[in-house]
């Protein structure tokens, strides 16, 4: 086979292969750099979790708007010349998506445990945290959901699909996600919220991040 079709399968066949080592690595980086930075176990894990959903809801989106048609009134495509979500957005919206994700991740959590380590309990720091970088967080990612909407408006299908997915992962994950159901879980698990096993606590003594 040879053409667009064939180029397109190969491509596809391609990331599939790679695509379990890239989340491996992806993972265990995102575990040792947010231990490093936390001293917690619980936290790496949860914030992976929480990214999880944010780009599976974007996902879930991108199929709903336009394999199923449903934004075609908006975007102005016609949906019988879609035939699913481009795999190459699926991919730059995961990459795009995580990292971003990992920026509002880590932006929260410097907050929150500045407050610790100076000796406030757990509910009182999260609050205290939320309230220094909630609006930042919101105004930052408020202006990346306008620009990657302005992708929208382009005539290429990959771009549409890109700009939609870019932009409803970051609206999840800094309202729903990092504003609501982190600060949630972090308050009903603070007695483990920064638990690590003790070699892992005496690693991170030795080598953790500080400001």
């Amino acid at each position: 086979m040879s053409g667009i079709d064939a180029s397109t399968t190969d491509l596809s066949a391609s990331l599939l292969r790679g695509a379990p080592w890239a989340a491996l690595i992806i993972a265990i980086g995102t575990i040792a750099l947010l231990f490093l930075m936390t001293g917690s176990l619980v936290v790496p894990l949860k914030a992976l979790i929480a990214s999880a959903l944010s780009l599976g809801a974007s996902v879930g989106v991108l199929v709903w708007g336009f394999e199923l048609g449903n934004f075609a009134p908006i975007l102005g495509f016609d949906p019988s010349h879609v035939y699913g979500v481009d795999v190459l957005v699926l991919l730059l919206t995961f990459v795009f998506g995580f990292g971003l994700a990992m920026d509002y991740e880590m932006f929260i959590l410097s907050r929150i445990k500045e407050r610790v380590d100076a000796g406030l309990p757990g509910p009182e720091a999260i609050a205290l945290g939320l309230q220094r970088s909630g609006r930042i967080i919101t105004s930052a990612a408020l202006i990346i959901v306008l620009v990657f909407l302005g992708f929208a408006s382009g005539d290429l299908m990959v771009i549409k699909q890109l700009g939609i997915g870019l932009a409803v992962a970051v609206l999840i994950d800094a309202t729903l996600v990092r504003c609501l159901l982190v600060p949630a879980f972090m308050t009903w698990q603070r007695r483990i919220m920064w638990w690590a096993p003790a070699p892992l606590t005496r690693l991170h003594a030795r080598f953790g991040l500080s400001d």
